[in-house]
């Protein structure tokens, strides 16, 4: 991350602005003629990565190390708040550095407006490991899946391992007065938190520092694109942006990337 920030030079921001170009593609669900994909080509091909513990300033000023940990997460439903139980109960203190506040008074509490989410302890989620703990720094639940040999998204709850990709659903009425369900695969920029989002110290879609991958975005991210899409759905949106990564000239590059 040194050089990248070198290279920019100091006094550039490392967030570029939330409205640029983009190239989105559009195509019909393999799986499913009622759904359409409409994918952002420019995002799914960038080279951001996770620099979690390597770079992230965090989305609270002060905590670089919590990531985007701060808040804790909110469960989507119950189902996703059942699943994440059973893979909690599984974890040992060795990988769960508040393994006994957790399991003695809990790890789940309500927002102010009734949601339940994982609890917050010390700033912080309960399930996040902090920096010099035997076990591993981050999520216990991440280190559980690696450890097990399991992905993340198997264990984590589903807003942690979706982040940063943005899946949301749109019923569109058709001039011959059908309707089709368009899927669309983008990225969870900082409007995606809301109108809270502008206020977060940091976030990493949109830093420089966080452009800089070997591997483009479906390809790092293809066991989360695979669950998000269905593996047809996949399959295709790898055939779209192996064409786009092969023009010499991309339609609108992601200003973060490097040049």
């Amino acid at each position: 991350m040194a050089g990248a920030v070198a290279a920019r030079g100091a006094s550039e921001p490392d967030e570029v602005g939330l409205d640029f170009a983009r190239a989105w593609v559009e195509f019909p669900d393999p799986a499913d003629e009622e759904q359409l994909f409409r994918c952002d080509l420019t995002w799914l091909t960038s080279r951001w990565n996770c620099i979690f513990g390597s770079g992230c300033e965090g989305i609270q000023a002060g905590r670089a190390d919590d990531g985007c940990c701060t808040l804790g997460a909110h469960f989507s439903d119950e189902d996703d708040e059942r699943r994440v139980a059973e893979h909690a109960a599984r974890l040992t203190p060795d990988i769960w550095q508040f393994h006994e506040i957790g399991t003695t008074s809990g790890w789940i509490e309500t927002d102010d407006d009734g949601e339940r989410q994982t609890r917050r302890w010390k700033g912080s989620c309960i399930f996040q490991n902090r920096p010099g703990f035997g076990g591993g720094a981050g999520c216990s639940l991440h280190i559980l899946a690696l450890r097990e040999g399991r992905e993340p998204l198997e264990t984590k709850p589903d807003v942690c391992w979706q982040l940063p990709v943005r899946r949301t659903y749109e019923w569109v009425d058709r001039p011959d007065d059908t309707q089709v369900l368009v899927v669309s695969i983008g990225e969870y920029d900082r409007r995606g938190w809301g109108p809270g989002g502008h206020d977060l110290h940091w976030w990493c879609t949109s830093a420089r520092s966080a452009h800089g991958a070997g591997d483009p975005v479906y390809v790092s991210y293809r066991a989360e694109l695979v669950e998000l899409m269905g593996k047809e759905g996949y399959d295709r949106l790898v055939e779209l942006c192996e064409e786009r990564m092969a023009k010499e000239l991309p339609l609108a590059p992601h200003p973060a990337d490097p040049s």
